[in-house]
């Protein structure tokens, strides 16, 4: 499997490199002069690199219901799929791995491709530290504590939890860790309906949550979930120290550095783990509550962990002090809360329960005065809020949870009474009805309640 996942990277890295050099010489090198014909080619039109998996990208001619022949196009996945037999047959040996296998890394590069696509991060080269884990799409079995893995055969594996009766395995990843080797498998039942949310009446129960780091999360009703800093207390500080030292102090290349790196990684996967379960815990805790909205922060987390600007002398040239050294334990105690995560993990489980989840821009949050509006960055101060204006003061972070929670209410009526609107639009209701409620404009509560169930 160590074998396995060494291939699948480095064929990763060539599918990538090669639509990589296929849109550049494409799109950014421009007309080429064909040797064959000696005359100038359009790249657009034709496929410059032959030898690529890219190098066939049209497929077979269909002739459709109108009688029209068609040669249509494939993207980039398709044909390297397509070119899978030919890898197998100029490299044996990943003849070995199975085909499913080999398929679901080039899914997995489409997958890179279309998060591009929509806004994130653009696919970047994989190397032994971010790529542990293959994936397979059939023919994975299971007979009480032993698995069967096409190509690998049958092994035992520690059955954390049995499959319930009715469903079918559809897919299994295995990934590497340090302290060995885990299987993930999702499973479906395709009689069990899906999670439906249930009706939302005229006045919802909304629960407002801010996140923070000196407490995790506070709610909007005065609760308040502690944060137990896994990775930033004084003991796990410490113990992380003392292991890092014996690492730099042993031989570069040596046995006992790369177990003295092993301990290192399990340690940092125990924090991982006690951060996972603690996290579940906090979700059940927040998914249970008699509400019908959960209103959560929507938080930038990568831009708030981003570093400092660089300042230099105008005169000099000479770089200043950014407070980057200072930002830098901000840093590490946002990443050890891991808001993100536990995020996905309310939504997971509020969606198993019919409710909804709802993230609300948290922008001066904390420094609205929740008597008088008046948003100053001086009237908090630490956990404290006061109004420089009107005196009014209470827990700043509860506050803030109150401002999310009634910014959501106000979000679910305004769409509510948006959608009743659209809808008197639609059943054309005349505009000089004698009653006001059935005015056109103003939809009546009871219609926004239909609209909304």
């Amino acid at each position: 499997m160590s074998q396995w996942i060494d291939m699948l990277r480095s064929h990763y890295n060539w599918c990538l490199n090669d639509r990589l050099t296929q849109y550049h010489q494409q799109f950014i090198q421009g007309d080429y002069c064909d040797i064959r014909s000696k005359s100038e080619a359009s790249p657009l039109t034709c496929c410059v690199t032959k030898s690529g998996a890219s190098g066939n990208p049209w497929k077979d001619s269909k002739v459709d219901k109108d009688g029209k022949t068609r040669n249509p196009r494939r993207n980039a996945g398709d044909i390297q799929m397509t070119a899978l037999p030919e890898l197998k047959s100029a490299r044996g040996w990943y003849a070995e791995i199975d085909a499913t296998v080999l398929q679901q890394n080039i899914k997995r590069l489409d997958t890179a491709y279309k998060n591009f696509f929509e806004g994130r991060g653009f696919p970047s080269f994989k190397n032994r530290s971010n790529f542990k884990s293959f994936t397979y799409a059939v023919g994975v079995k299971i007979q009480g504590n032993k698995i069967y893995l096409p190509k690998l055969g049958w092994m035992r594996f520690h059955n954390s939890r049995a499959i319930p009766s009715g469903f079918i395995i559809k897919a299994c990843a295995v990934r590497k860790k340090q302290d060995g080797w885990y299987i993930s498998i999702r499973i479906e039942d395709s009689t069990i309906p899906d999670f439906t949310p249930k009706t939302i009446g005229d006045n919802p129960k909304v629960l407002g949550i801010d996140l923070g780091l000196t407490k995790l999360a506070h709610f909007s009703d005065g609760y308040q979930i502690d944060n137990p800093k896994f990775s930033t207390n004084k003991k796990a500080r410490r113990t992380l120290k003392i292991r890092q030292r014996r690492v730099s102090r042993k031989v570069k290349g040596s046995n006992n550095r790369k177990k003295s790196a092993i301990k290192v990684g399990k340690f940092h996967k125990k924090i991982s783990d006690k951060r996972e379960a603690y996290q579940w815990k906090v979700a059940n805790k927040i998914a249970s509550r008699k509400v019908d909205i959960i209103a959560i922060e929507d938080l930038n987390i990568s831009g708030m962990m981003r570093r400092c600007k660089v300042r230099t002398d105008a005169k000099t040239g000479r770089f200043l002090t950014n407070g980057q050294s200072r930002k830098k334990g901000l840093n590490r105690a946002i990443s050890d809360a891991s808001w993100g995560d536990l995020g996905l993990k309310v939504v997971h489980l509020a969606a198993k329960q019919g409710k909804t989840v709802i993230k609300i821009n948290p922008k001066y949050s904390s420094q609205e005065c929740r008597n008088c509006g008046h948003t100053e960055k001086a009237n908090r101060e630490n956990e404290k809020f006061i109004c420089t204006q009107c005196g009014y003061h209470e827990h700043a972070d509860i506050g803030a949870a109150k401002t999310i929670r009634d910014r959501a209410l106000e979000k679910v009526r305004g769409d509510s009474a948006k959608l009743g609107v659209e809808r008197l639009n639609a059943q054309k209701i005349s505009p000089r009805s004698s009653s006001k409620r059935g005015e056109f404009g103003n939809p009546s509560n009871r219609d926004i309640k239909s609209v909304i169930s």
